[in-house]
């Protein structure tokens, strides 16, 4: 029987698995801890790797990608930092989480976006003879992305597709719809923390092997929206390509500054104070 034991290091955890069997396999997994919130450390590729770890094991699972503005709200919304805490696996989306894991004294390797571990996992499932349920984003946007999604992974079984524009009496039915189709993925696109509240409340309920919420990747995939160039992305400037494109998004923007300010606050300043204490 699986176990996980925690010990605390600094801002890091160390999770260690074991799986009883005629071979004792025991690995390990960092974590960096922000706010109260464990950031799995882990790059594309193996995060890519546990995902089918956590789809191999027949019980639901859910997968968050954590970027600064959900996290700078969990810390003063207990509900948002409950729901962080639940999840499987936590990614690291986007360079300001990256950047406050450093800060932090916990390192991850790199961002996991929900758009890049989507178009991974989806590259992953048709090798696996995975199904793939697409739910979320405007009407005809998820079967849009689903039918691209089948042209350009050969092999991909599509469990189905459904836009997120529901009531919430409705939102039962939906669950059981997935059911249905018993997918072995699902990708919720309904925007944080609508996603990661609606995941929380009827994973179960769907039989979704793994629940990943990919916010507006579906538009992506389906070509609604175009993502910034690969150089932009390198030079990991993606955010300011999206607010030039979107300047509806400066008041999102905002919260930047507040979240790097509160990161230097807590790991930074707090520690410098700290360190001068005990010197005296």
């Amino acid at each position: 029987m699986a176990r996980e034991l925690w010990r605390s290091v600094k801002n890091c955890d160390r999770i260690v698995h074991g799986e009883k069997s005629r071979k004792q396999e025991v690995f390990y997994r960092m974590r960096a801890n922000l706010f109260g919130v464990g950031i799995d450390a882990l790059g594309m590729e193996e995060t890519v790797a546990h995902v089918a770890g956590l789809v191999s094991t027949n019980r639901p699972a859910w997968v968050m990608t954590l970027n600064p503005e959900y996290l700078y709200r969990a810390r003063f919304d207990h509900r948002l930092l409950d729901l962080a805490r639940r999840a499987d696996l936590v990614t690291a989306d986007g360079e300001g989480i990256v950047w406050a894991c450093r800060v932090a004294g916990c390192p991850v390797p790199e961002r996991v976006t929900g758009i890049d571990l989507m178009l991974g996992l989806l590259e992953r499932a048709s090798a696996a003879g995975w199904s793939v349920y697409f739910f979320g984003a405007g009407p005809g946007v998820a079967a849009a992305a689903a039918e691209k999604a089948h042209r350009e992974y050969p092999g991909l079984r599509i469990a189905g597709s459904r836009h997120g524009y529901f009531q919430e009496d409705e939102e039962r039915g939906i669950a059981r719809e997935i059911r249905d189709s018993a997918p072995d993925l699902l990708f919720v696109a309904l925007g944080a923390p609508k996603q990661e509240i609606w995941i929380d409340r009827y994973l179960e309920k769907t039989g979704a092997g793994v629940a990943i919420g990919v916010g507006g990747s579906f538009d992506v995939l389906a070509g609604k929206v175009a993502r910034a160039p690969r150089w932009i992305r390198r030079m990991r400037l993606e955010w300011l390509a999206r607010l030039l494109r979107q300047p509806s998004r400066w008041r999102r923007q905002m919260i930047l500054p507040l979240f790097v300010w509160a990161v230097i606050k807590e790991y930074k300043l707090k520690k410098t104070r700290q360190d001068s204490q005990g010197n005296n």
